[in-house]
């Protein structure tokens, strides 16, 4: 009997493990795109994440057992060379076999283009549409990028910027469209992790079929879930719309064109680059005469630079678009969307 059971379970568990073997490996560039790969992957297995929580994405030297992720993927997820510039080379050499999804490449994504100077204009929505690939009215997009709309099968009819690295070319001008100029932190719309979770599943199902119906219902569980929590954003945030603010970095467009906030100016460049005397003097002069209720610092960035120049005179608060101080997983992108509007909302609803 003992034997005969030990040989039961060897057996069952070498199902498992074949099965398990099946399911592709995925490795992701940051916390937000690990979110929405694990939530799409969440009861067959885990993608990997190459840049930790906490480190900035803008510059990252990797440590062995991120590479050794790297190198084991069938399929990299990742935002793309404008985001982290370092990574692009690695993918290369690294994951030369696997599939590549370039989430700022898939089609219907809405893309902005660096903002520059220290104050910034009010969003109009026209001119973020040019930038926007085949992206059409926010609400109708979402009809669009249904995740059961994607048949598994005939995935590669979609230009969703997926890349065999046999033919990938590492050539920073040699993308199916420019991204000079363009702002990164696109993770930061709602509507464009919508559009990203039906890609992100309809790949998932080419390499794994049998888990293909798992794939596509998580995708399209995470899009009704987004749904809500955009509405529920934006309720919270109604009272306080049209409250100047600052930010450390021109990170947050996204989210501000996705509610309707608009921050006044950032500290730094959107590279998070330091700013130079002159753009200290221009900040000061910004918050005085609009009047800012508050600015904003970045766990990932030294927050005395803050200090150093605006005191206490406005009010202080603490965004972080990464979600650093979360546990990486499938709930990570809606704690981070929420911890940044409370972070906004309340400092904005006790200050200005």
């Amino acid at each position: 009997m003992p034997i005969r059971f030990l040989a039961s379970l060897s057996a069952t568990l070498g199902l498992a493990g074949t099965a398990l073997a099946d399911v592709p490996q995925v490795a992701t560039d940051i916390a937000p795109v690990h979110a929405l790969v694990a939530r799409v992957m969440q009861g067959a297995g885990e993608p990997a994440l190459i840049v930790p929580p906490g480190a900035s994405p803008h510059g990252y030297a990797m440590r062995p057992s991120e590479a050794a992720a790297l190198q084991r993927a069938d399929l990299v997820v990742w935002m793309g060379e404008d985001l982290t510039p370092w990574l692009e080379g690695a993918i290369g050499a690294l994951a030369g076999k696997a599939h590549v999804i370039e989430l700022l490449g898939v089609e219907g994504t809405r893309i902005l283009p660096f903002r520059e100077g220290v104050a910034f204009a009010a969003h109009d929505h026209d001119a973020a549409n040019e930038e926007n690939r085949d992206h059409e009215d926010h609400a109708d997009k979402e009809h669009d990028h249904d995740a059961h709309d994607h048949d598994a099968h005939d995935h590669n009819e979609h230009a969703h910027g997926d890349k065999d690295h046999d033919d990938h070319s590492h050539d920073a001008h040699d993308h199916d469209h420019a991204h000079d100029g363009a702002d990164p932190h696109a993770w930061l719309d709602p509507a464009n992790a919508r559009a990203w979770l039906a890609v992100i599943a309809g790949e998932l199902a080419e390499h794994d079929p049998a888990n293909a119906a798992l794939y596509m219902a998580n995708a399209t569980a995470a899009q009704a879930e987004l749904d809500a929590l955009s509405a529920e954003i934006a309720a919270q945030i109604a009272p306080v719309r049209g409250k100047p603010f600052l930010v450390f970095h021109d990170a947050y467009q996204y989210f501000e064109a996705a509610f309707g906030v608009n921050a006044a100016g950032a500290i730094a460049l959107g590279d998070a680059a330091d700013p130079g005397p002159a753009r200290i003097a221009q900040l000061r002069d910004l918050a005085r005469d609009q009047n800012i209720a508050c600015v904003f610092s970045e766990p990932q960035f030294d927050p005395k630079l803050v200090r150093t120049v605006f005191g206490d005179v406005v009010g202080h608060g603490v965004l972080d678009p990464l979600a650093g101080d979360v546990d990486p997983g499938p709930d990570l992108y809606p704690t981070l969307l929420r911890n940044m509007t409370a972070a906004l909302t309340g400092c904005l609803a006790t200050n200005g």
